[in-house]
Parts: structure tokens; sequence; C-alpha cells
């Protein structure tokens, strides 16, 4: 029925790419993913997870997110997911999925990972439960053989997100440090230069200066100044590596 639809969909910039895979299944006669979406309540149909230490996860080409655009050669839109999962069984040994794969770029701040789900939760809490389940939306999640509530998958996006913008915020202090760090090593080799040409001068002053003790005593001021340049270089050759 969706087929009759025809709309251009906005990807907000992201690039979608084609693929398949073919997965060897388990003994269970499984590929470890669990499916969302379908008919009669979403056009599409995607993988929601994919479950560790399974052909899929192994095999790493298909994630979470991916949309199922295929079976085997059989074209599944407009089909539910429990068709899908029974068109999956189907198949003896192996089986080909194809699917689209939305590429977000990961400069855009937080995760797509995390917004997803913090946005997932939202949509569940006033949605009805066989709504959710049809969706691929569950009300629960199962982590480690229990299950955990929304309100307590919603505290720990939040502090994660939490746990993130305090990173960045670390991050662009220490990138202060770094930049300050470069203008004073800067700073230094720019006077490092003034003490190499001002002992160089006194140098030659000492040289040509006739009386003899302040020919001297210019000749050391000199060379006081060209230990400072030498000591400012070894400084930044010590500090190159920082920097």
């Amino acid at each position: 029925m969706y087929d009759n639809y025809v709309f251009e969909e906005d990807k907000l910039g992201m690039m979608v790419t084609s693929g398949s895979v073919t997965l060897k299944k388990d003994p269970q006669n499984l590929v470890g993913i669990s499916i969302g979406g379908g008919a009669p309540y979403c056009p599409c149909l995607y993988v929601v997870q994919v479950f560790d230490n399974t052909p899929a996860s192994r095999d790493g080409t298909i994630q979470a997110g991916d949309e199922i655009t295929g079976i085997g050669g059989v074209r599944v839109k407009g089909k539910g997911k429990v068709e899908v999962a029974r068109l999956i069984q189907s198949f003896p040994d192996t089986v080909t999925i194809f699917f689209n794969k939305l590429h977000a770029d990961p400069k855009q701040g937080k995760t797509l990972d995390i917004i997803m789900k913090k946005l997932k939760h939202k949509m569940v809490e006033n949605m009805e439960a066989s709504t959710a389940d049809a969706l691929g939306l569950s009300r629960a999640i199962l982590v480690n053989g229990k299950v955990n509530s929304i309100s307590f998958m919603l505290t720990s996006v939040d502090s994660l997100v939490k746990k993130m913008d305090e990173l960045n915020r670390t991050a662009a202090m220490f990138n202060g440090l770094v930049q300050h760090t470069r203008s004073l090593v800067r700073a230094i080799f720019q006077l490092s230069k003034v003490h190499r040409n001002f002992g160089e001068i006194m140098a030659q002053i000492g040289v040509k200066e006739p009386q003899v003790r302040a020919g001297q005593a210019f000749t050391h001021f000199g060379e006081a100044h060209r230990d400072l340049e030498k000591f400012a270089i070894d400084t930044l050759k010590q500090l190159r590596p920082v920097c």
C-alpha cells in the first residue's frame, strides 16, 4: 500500500549508502537482530538492535538504525516485521540481507546514538505498548538479563549527556592552555633573537674598545647575552614535543 505514495525524503544533509550482507545462521536459526517498523504503522523496516555474540554482531556490517530493504532477493517494503522475521527464518543456512545505511557527521556535536535514544524514550512515554512494540520502540530494555525501566534509562542518558558537556568544557580549557603555551614559546624565541643580536653588538664594541677593562666588560656582557640565547633555544627544544 505504501508504494502508491511518492515523496522526497529529507535526509538533513546525511549520506545514504546501500549494501548487502550474507550471514550464516546460528544453531537456533537466528542471525541476531531485532526488527522494528513495518506495516501497518511504518512504511519501512529497520534494525532496532544487534545482539552480542551473534552472527550479525560478529560480522559487524549491519548496525542498529539500518533500513532493511530486502531479504534474499525479496523486497520487503510494505511488509510487517513478523512477516520479515519469518522470511529470514525460512532460509536454511545462510541469508542475505539488503539494507540502506544512513551516515551522520560525528562532528555535529553529541553523537547521533545518544540523541536518538533520548528521543526514543521521550516518544515511548506517551505511547501505547502495542504501538511501541510494533515500531520497535520497546518500553523496557534488557541488559545483562535484567529489565531496566524507561526512567532509569532516561537518567542514564541524561547523565551521559552531562558528562559529555563537562568533557567538552574541559577540552576547551586545555585547548586554551595549549594556545597560550604556543604564544609563550613564540615570545621566548623572539626574545632569544634579541639577546643574540644584543650580545653580538656588545662583543663588537668590546673588541674595538681602546680601554682594556671597558672592553672586557663589554665582552663579558655580550657573552652573557649569548648564553641567554643558548638557554632559550635549549628550553624551546624541550618544549617542542608539548607544543
